[in-house]
Formats: C-alpha cells, structure tokens, sequence
C-alpha cells in the first residue's frame, strides 16, 4: 500500500510493466539485427569464416560481464540506474561496431559486439524488474509479459537489416554497419524510457519498508550465493533456468550446419529458426498464467518434458526434413520459455527481497556463461560426431532436471 492506496500500488505496478514492456521492444529491435550483420563483419573483416563466431560469442559474454555490476547498482539505485546503465553501455557498444566495420578494426568490433552483450544483460534483468511489486497471484505473468515484448524486436529486428544497411550507404558507411546504426538509435531511446517513465523505481519502492536495506545490499551478493547454495529451492530455480538455456543454445546454434550441410535454401533456413523464436517468446503470457496457476516446478516440468521432445524430434531428422526441424525447434523454444519463466520466478521468491538484485545477477552470469558453453562445445560435438549425437548429450542434463524435481517435491512432502 502506497500512502494507504492499494489501487495507487496495483497502477504503479500496471505502468511499470509497459515501460519495461517498451523498453524490451526497443531492446530487441536494436540489438536482434546486430546478430547476423555482426558474424558478417568479423568474417569480413578478418576474411576468415571460422572466426564469425566471435561476434556472437563475445556479445554472450558480454552479457555475462555486465550481470553482477547491473545487480549491484540495483542495490545501490535501483532498476532505473542498473538497466538505463546497461543501455547506455551497449549504446557505446554500437559506436564501438560501427567504428570498427568503417575502418576494418577487428578490435573495434569485438570490442563493440561485447558491450552490446550490456543490452541483453539489462534485457534479462527487466524481467526480474517486472515482478519486484507483483502479487504473489500475478508474479509469473507480469514476468512474462516483459519477455514477451522481445517477440516483436525478435521479428522486426532482422528485417530492417536491408533497409538500415541503405541508410548506411547513403551517409558512405559499409553496408552492414547498418543494423548497428539502428541499435545505437533504438537503444538510447530504450535509455531514455526508463530515465523518464520508470518512475518511482520498483525496486526502491519494494525495499521502502525495510530501514536497515542499504546496510543488506552491501553483504547481499555473499549472501545470496550462500543462501542459494544452501537452500534446494533456489538451486534448483537457477539449474532450470541455466539447463533450459544450454539446452536451447547447443541444438539450435549447429541446427542451421546440420542443414546446410544438405544445401538447404537460407530463405528456409531462416524460417525454421523464425519459428524457433516463435515458440521463445510468444507465448509467455500464457506460460506465465500457468505458472501462477499451477505452480513453478510443474511449469518447469513441463518445460523438461518439451525440451526432451525437442531433442528427439530434432535428432532423429535429416537436414532436408525442414517441417520436422521446425517442430522440433518450436517445441525447443516453447520449453525453453517454461524453464526461464518458471525457474526465474520460483528464484526471485525463494529469496529475501534484500537478496534478489545480487541471486538475479547470479542466475543471468551463469545463464550466459552456460549459453557461451553450449554453443562453444556444440560445434565441437558435430564437428566430431553428429547432430543427432549433439541433441542426445543436451538432453542429458535435462533428464537430470526432470529427475532433480521430483526430488525436490518428495523432500518438500516429508
């Protein structure tokens, strides 16, 4: 209750969840066009193929670097401060990249492609911002609906590499440091909506009552590492999260080798893996409806048994078999949603509210540092073996989570 308005409270909560909402959609159209026109500058540059990985990998780990700083400034300003920082830091990023395509610096642009990774680490972190004045009742959905705003920047954002890279010429600057000029642009208007419309600042809002919260952020991030070590609930919302996104990452990275290997057209390629990005985002409100529903770990669940699914559909197809790669790969997003939605909100309640901003820094480095390890011994894996070898080794580690919960509910009941 704000100034003994409940009502006041609930409209706060309502506004804040459409300027994250924006502000993700700025996010994910800015930064989704960077993807392919990154790998394609590095390879342009350096004239290697194999080295196009790096634009992806260093924007990855990007991502990880700036997990636990934006948690700290969220301790210390809250989300205002942590994700219009983590903004800004990948606006510097697209300068970096556009530098670096306009004088054929290989430095520039890596160095570029990692600051970048700030905007999806501030991308991760607005979903835990969405849910720091939620209800217990509505605290998966509110989640969801903040993921779901990457659905339209995941649409949109590739197709404006075209049209940015004409804008690019027609000011004399390569073609494809284009979709950087688009994320520079999308990303300081992303800053901007949350300077000026996250207003008052969740996080600071949910820690008012609490006097001594200044003297817990300080001691938090120890804390919560411990807390989370310690408690099996919050272990395991972090595996569910961590294990989803290495599951996703290793089979839907080396899905467009397998089929190109067969010489499978880039237009269906490209449709596959739009559907894959279907299956991610667009039904997170729902997800997020069942999660509150019917709980966090039955969520989770269900999400182990689509990524199961997932990898033997996909394993057992051949390159030419896109209608089957497509179903496979949509349920691969769909479960990955689960265990992200429902790992995420089981963590952010398995803690004190002095200890989310530091366990939610964790859950994101580790995230990210898991995905880099996917996609990194993914290619190894087919390069050695098969596809269908790479989709059975990441169903592994998601038997063991399927596993871990039952185990968890039986320790829960006794």
């Amino acid at each position: 209750m704000i100034g003994g308005s409940k009502i006041t409270k609930e409209a706060i909560q309502r506004r804040t969840i459409k300027v994250l909402t924006a502000a993700q959609i700025l996010n994910g159209v800015g930064v989704t066009g960077t993807v392919a026109a990154g790998s394609l500058l590095v390879s342009s540059i350096s004239h290697s193929e194999s080295l196009a990985g790096l634009a992806q990998t260093t924007a990855v780990l990007g991502a990880a670097a700036m997990a636990l700083p934006l948690a700290k400034l969220t301790q210390r300003g809250g989300r205002r401060l942590a994700l219009s920082t983590g903004y800004s830091v990948a606006v510097l990023g697209s300068i970096f990249a556009i530098l670096g395509g306009v004088h054929r610096n290989l430095f520039l642009m890596l160095l570029g492609t990692f600051c970048v990774g700030a905007a999806s680490a501030s991308g991760y972190q607005a979903r835990f911002a969405a849910i720091d004045l939620a209800t217990d009742a509505r605290r998966s959905k509110n989640l969801s609906f903040v993921v779901w705003g990457s659905t339209i920047g995941a649409v949109a954002g590739p197709n404006l590499m075209q049209p940015a890279g004409r804008v690019a010429q027609t000011l004399g600057l390569p073609r494809l440091v284009g979709p950087y000029l688009i994320s520079a642009s999308t990303l300081v208007c992303a800053t901007v909506v949350i300077l000026l419309l996250l207003k008052p600042d969740p996080f600071l809002l949910a820690n008012a009552p609490s006097a001594d919260s200044e003297a817990q952020g300080h001691k938090s991030t120890k804390v919560a590492l411990r807390h989370i070590r310690q408690d099996p609930k919050s272990l395991f919302a972090i595996a569910a999260v961590a294990i989803g996104h290495l599951a996703m990452v290793s089979i839907m990275v080396m899905t467009p080798v397998h089929m190109a290997h067969v010489d499978v057209t880039l237009r269906i390629i490209g449709l596959v893996i739009s559907v894959h990005v279907l299956g991610m985002y667009a039904f997170s409100p729902l997800v997020g409806s069942m999660s509150d529903k019917y709980g966090r770990i039955i969520v989770i669940r269900i999400g182990v048994v689509l990524l199961l699914a997932a990898s033997v559909i996909s394993g057992t197809a051949s390159g030419m078999d896109s209608v089957r790669l497509g179903i496979g790969l949509f349920f691969l997003g769909l479960g990955w949603s689960f265990t992200l939605i429902g790992g995420s909100t089981l963590l952010s309640e398995s803690v004190e509210i002095s200890m989310r901003p530091s366990s939610q820094g964790a859950s994101d480095l580790v995230m990210n540092l898991v995905g880099a390890l996917g996609g990194a011994s993914a290619g190894v894996i087919i390069g050695a073996l098969t596809y269908g070898w790479l989709c059975l080794f990441a169903a592994v580690p998601v038997l063991i989570l399927g596993i871990w919960s039952y185990r968890l509910t039986n320790k829960s009941m006794n």
